[in-house]
């Protein structure tokens, strides 16, 4: 299928050829009609891809602070790979999409194949929408009117935040595609509608819908609505532009009457006066897309809603809202429409956004779509070699790990659910399979070795697939998420027909030469290890802390430290005692089959400049220090005090072994024995929290 991306790195906008995605889990798979381009947020993307790097940092200084705190951490060399490897990232375009539905996915209810639909999917002929983002068009509403649904959400949102009441006056500042349309909501509501906008074609266009609308270079806009209030002021403002001034809050402010409201549902300098909201007491608030449940995870991703009782007005009731307005005829959107495009004729579509009088483009599809979820790139040599690979999965692991330092094994396909970085990483790599359905790797059978780099949840089904398929598996940790995909793998591996594949998963710490030496230093003996990880914070509504999804960072990174302390005691974890904080905080305390004890700190409110990981080893009156993988200290040994290295936590030689094991066999890198013991020991975590108590492990 055809879909429209944008390279961050270059800014240039281009339709590539993608495998279709499949539907998912409370999901609806959609053949797109028409899309909507977004004449403020896409033309702002074209402009920021094609900034150079002083005006994109100049525009974004949170994360230069952010680059800048990993520079200090780990230093420049991986600061600097991390900000290659988000350039190299497609940005796919497009929120406003109207199509039909093709195959209705597991708990959606309320639609069915052959449903008309409208969703924030992107510019592509096959979309997958969760169920949340997607409502069913009326009949009497045609594609090219439903497509707007999303913008006049966005429009609806802020009038539901600012809560006018009938016959108050209301300011919308700025008339483009979200302006005019919440201008006229806001009219259908009963409130006085004064527009300010600089441009004369959108001025002209406003009053034909019924807005009474001023230039503010022309006629004072001051003085036009104190005398239109009897000199009070407006009672709300909703600031509906796309600029970066931060002039526009201040004449907001300037319009509104005493406690008067200011929305801001577009863009605009956040520099706010402190006088100018002061003296009126003004309420200010900034409006989220199209409301409600927007950028929740659970909302969005897992289908729960929420209570109509407690939460009226959710993002996809109020797309429901707009259709029944659309519906009923008192919402005019042709007139907004100033040109349609097929998708192969973007760059007149993106050209048109240029001009100023451009309101609202809409992309056209053909009913006739390709839906293939395999593609295979004839130019690419398709050549069967000896230890090929597949790979499932295509996020930033694969992007800035597995790829690059998997060098002598040859990638034949690569699997994404989306399909869009599966396909952009095949394009880089040469990789001539690029598919969205995994099981065509797990079929091929001139793939020998499968690379796991999914979200959590699928790493154990997704490694007993691909042993009973009989195939090496290596896996990102953690290994399982739960005791009943520990039976299960356990179960699976004892299986006659696996005994003699490799199964590995990416502990690729132990191999850092750092601890290589630190093991070979410590001879064996038993020992008190200490290990700190200083993780630092991530987004609340991150998948790696959904139970579900991610299983919690105690479950997806700890499980590291506890294989990492195996690997230097060399013995297995016998007991374990924990204390949680959260599902990102926890003590954790280890014995050792040999008398090793081992504390692991996994904290995430320190300091960001301090030492992300940091190990201590102390064993018949000698002691090693590990500090971020990047300086060795030791203490006591006769023959070694210091040994320092750019960062290696292992990434290189743990795919170098495990290349020369695919080629010629040989012993795993890690045993079997280790691999669940850790599985087992890190799902113990929390079980020891629950009951306080100390937990054996078999």
């Amino acid at each position: 299928m055809q879909q429209l991306l944008q390279q961050l790195r270059t800014g240039d906008i281009s339709v590539h050829n993608i495998p279709a995605p499949q539907v998912r889990k409370g999901c609806l798979l959609i053949q797109t009609r028409k899309s909507l381009v977004s004449t403020g947020t896409e033309r702002m993307l074209a402009q920021f891809g094609h900034a150079g790097l002083l005006q994109r940092a100049w525009q974004q200084p949170e994360k230069v602070r952010q680059v800048l705190d990993k520079v200090r951490a780990d230093g420049l060399v991986p600061a600097w790979k991390a900000v290659q490897g988000k350039m190299q990232e497609v940005l796919p375009l497009g929120y406003c999409n109207a199509g039909t539905v093709l195959a209705v996915g597991q708990e959606v209810t309320g639609f069915q194949v052959g449903s008309r639909v409208v969703s924030n999917g992107p510019h592509a002929e096959i979309v997958c929408v969760h169920q949340n983002l997607a409502a069913l068009i009326p009949d009497q509403v045609p594609d090219e009117d439903a497509v707007f649904t999303v913008p006049a959400s966005i429009g609806l949102q802020s009038i539901r935040l600012l809560n006018p009441s009938l016959g108050e006056t209301i300011v919308v500042i700025g008339l483009g595609l979200v302006g005019l349309l919440t201008a006229q909501l806001l009219i259908r509501n009963g409130c006085q509608v004064i527009g300010l906008e600089l441009n004369e074609a959108k001025l002209h266009l406003a009053r034909t819908l019924g807005i009474t609308c001023i230039h503010p270079d022309h006629t004072s806009a001051s003085d036009f609505i104190q005398d239109l209030t009897g000199g009070h002021g407006a009672d709300g403002v909703i600031v509906a532009t796309s600029s970066r001034s931060h002039a526009v809050l201040a004449q907001a402010a300037r319009l509104s009457r005493k406690r008067g409201r200011i929305i801001l549902a577009g863009t605009a300098g956040m520099h706010l006066s402190r006088p100018d909201f002061y003296e009126k007491e003004l309420s200010f608030q900034v409006s989220c897309s199209y409301g409600p449940g927007r950028y929740d995870l659970h909302y969005e991703q897992h289908g729960t809603d929420y209570p109509l009782p407690f939460v009226r007005w959710t993002a996809n009731r109020n797309f429901q809202t707009i259709l029944k307005i659309l519906s009923q005829g008192t919402l005019q959107v042709k007139p907004l429409l100033s040109h349609i495009f097929s998708l192969s004729d973007h760059p007149q579509a993106y050209a048109s956004l240029n001009n100023p009088d451009t309101i609202a483009v809409l992309f056209d599809y053909p009913q006739q779509i390709e839906t293939n979820t395999i593609v295979r790139m004839p130019h690419v040599s398709t050549r069967p070699a000896k230890g090929s690979a597949g790979i499932i999965g295509a996020g930033q692991f694969v992007k800035g790990n597995l790829l690059p330092l998997l060098k002598n094994i040859p990638v034949r396909g690569i699997a994404s659910a989306a399909g869009i970085s599966a396909a952009m990483l095949a394009d880089k790599y040469n990789i001539p399979i690029r598919t969205t359905d995994y099981r065509h790797l797990l079929a091929d059978p001139d793939i020998q070795l499968i690379c796991i780099a999914t979200r959590h949840h699928l790493h154990a089904s997704l490694t007993g697939e691909a042993l009973q398929a009989g195939k090496h598996v290596y896996v990102e940790k953690p290994l399982v998420l739960t005791r009943q995909e520990y039976d299960t793998l356990v179960s699976i591996r004892n299986q006659a027909g696996t005994q003699g594949l490799l199964l590995h998963v990416g502990f690729n710490r132990r191999f850092s030469e750092h601890v290589i030496r630190m093991k070979a230093l410590l001879g064996g003996a038993r020992m008190h290890l200490s290990i700190s990880i200083n993780a630092g914070s991530i987004n609340a509504g991150s998948w790696v802390n959904d139970p579900e999804t991610g299983g919690g960072r105690i479950l997806g990174e700890a499980c590291h430290f506890i294989d990492l302390a195996i690997c230097l005691t060399g013995s297995l974890v016998t007991r374990i005692c924990s204390q949680l904080s959260s599902n990102e905080e926890a003590s954790v305390m280890l014995r050792h089959a040999n008398g090793s004890a081992t504390v692991i700190q996994y904290i995430t409110g320190g300091h960001k400049a301090y030492s992300k990981e940091r190990m201590e080893a102390h064993s018949l009156g000698r002691t090693l220090v590990l500090d971020n993988f990047r300086t060795l200290t030791g203490y006591g040994f006769p023959h070694f005090s210091k040994y320092s290295s750019a960062q290696d936590k292992g990434h290189a030689a743990q795919f170098a072994g495990l290349a020369r094991l695919v080629r010629e066999g040989g012993q795993p890198l890690i045993s079997a024995e280790e691999l669940f013991n850790g599985a087992l020991a890190t799902l113990s975590i929390a079980e020891s929290w629950q009951s306080a108590s100390w937990i054996d492990l078999p």
